[in-house]
């Protein structure tokens, strides 16, 4: 490993070597950490307060569906190449100016969904100990997780070993105690409680809540061996954390009428309802520190030429993420959700475009065997041009669903602009050594 003042960079700008990689269920843990988090229960409860159990069940299936095709075809990439999502989009579409923009995108987002978690946290401690207001206790939570993630991916995955089997045990308990004053089969079938939603409207907010996650599954399947790992740990991760952890919410809103989540899970069993919320954020808020990391090193390296080191860059990005936190943007929740749904879907429908069916750069990252290939196109306008269209056409047509709308948009511009010689890249940029990490990490 590479001398460090502080933590482990964990190949954020080169590819992770095969003897540094882990087993897959090592990594599905982490997945399943990733998605069945407390803003899973916040969805539930959303869709839960605006439809009845059926249609909101309904709703996570149609968008954990979404979710797995765009995680496995987006992840096989990043098992294949063993490169974060940021650094691996040069190649894939975007080039070394539209990569940095990438990152930027990812390492904004990935901080506010950091906050969201601080903040969760936060207001749950400050209900039940007391002693500090909401933002006091957001920010030290947030300094926590900062601590963990600065030593990288292996004290990540321990996080992930104490802290989901804590969470599903506890969450389980509150949610059977809470279950049993009333009649499940009239929770299954009573209306929901609060102004309703459309499908569509629940689906989007199912599509966007994960698709940040879905955007950045090559930061996490980097560390996987195979493919059919990367296929295990989604199918396994998505589909449990939706339906499971997302229908409980469902069923706690229509058992309480709120959709508080802070409410739902504390009402009921007190202390433990608060390190349930306390356990959940932090086993789900170490990944959105670690990919804000990732992508804001990369953003600097490509847009400053200055290499800095991923443990400093996720000290920075915690406290920054904390103070969000403390500031409450918990508030602006849905409409966050809303906007990740049409922003985020056009980034992987390029990746997975250009990688497997245009091919116009897989040829250097294959020609560059366990290297970074020697240089990569400055810019692709195209891309931007059909990143933007894409959005847009997301979020204002009418019909279907908004981020699905995004997805297939960015795919067929992707290849028409391919077929008519549109995807031509504008300069070049010599890929300079990146630092590595000699001495893999010892696997857990």
């Amino acid at each position: 490993m590479t001398a460090a003042p502080v933590g482990h960079d964990d190949y954020a700008l080169s590819r992770v070597p095969q003897a540094a990689r882990y087993p897959w269920w090592s990594v599905a843990t982490q997945r399943f950490g990733q998605i069945s988090g407390l803003s899973q229960f916040l969805l539930g409860a959303t869709l839960g307060f605006g439809l009845p159990f059926w249609q909101a069940f309904l709703a996570f299936t149609l968008g954990a569906v979404v979710l797995e095709l765009v995680s496995i075809a987006v992840g096989i990439i990043g098992q294949r190449e063993g490169l974060s999502t940021s650094v691996l989009s040069r190649w894939t579409g975007f080039g070394q100016g539209g990569a940095a923009v990438v990152a930027l995108v990812i390492g904004f987002s990935a901080t506010g969904w950091f906050g969201v978690q601080s903040q969760l946290a936060g207001k749950s401690l400050a209900k039940i100990l007391g002693g500090l207001p909401v933002w006091g206790w957001s920010m030290l939570f947030g300094l926590l997780v900062t601590l963990i993630v600065t030593y990288g991916f292996r004290w990540m995955a321990w996080t992930a070993y104490i802290t989901v089997p804590a969470f599903l045990i506890m969450a389980g308990v509150s949610v059977v105690i809470e279950l049993r004053r009333h009649d499940l089969g009239g929770l299954l079938t009573d209306a929901a409680p609060g102004p309703h939603l459309t499908l569509v409207q629940a689906v989007t907010l199912v599509a966007g809540q994960f698709m940040v996650g879905a955007v950045i599954t090559p930061d996490m399947t980097r560390f996987n061996r195979s493919p059919m790992d990367v296929v295990k740990q989604t199918v396994v991760g998505i589909t449990l954390g939706e339906w499971v952890i997302g229908s409980v919410g469902v069923l706690l809103a229509h058992a309480l009428h709120s959709k508080d989540i802070a409410t739902i899970v504390t009402s009921s069993v007190g202390w433990v309802g608060v390190l349930v919320i306390v356990v959940a954020a932090l086993k789900v808020n170490d990944w959105n520190l670690y990919v804000s990391s990732l992508g804001l090193a990369n953003f600097v390296k490509t847009v400053f030429g200055v290499q800095v080191h991923r443990a400093w860059v996720s000290i920075v990005v915690g406290v920054v993420g904390s103070a969000l936190g403390a500031a409450g943007i918990l508030s602006r929740y849905t409409d966050f959700l809303n906007l990740l749904a049409v922003a985020f879907p056009p980034i992987p429908a390029i990746m997975v475009a250009e990688y497997y069916v245009a091919r116009r750069w897989r040829g250097q990252l294959t020609a560059a065997g366990t290297a970074l290939p020697a240089t990569s196109p400055m810019w692709v306008p195209a891309t931007l041009v059909i990143w933007l269209l894409a959005a847009l056409f997301g979020k204002y047509v009418k019909f279907g669903l908004p981020s699905v709308n995004a997805l297939i948009a960015a795919f067929v511009l992707y290849l028409v602009a391919d077929r008519i010689g549109l995807l031509r890249g504008f300069g070049s940029h010599a890929t300079a050594p990146e630092a590595t990490n000699t001495a893999p990490q010892q696997r857990v």
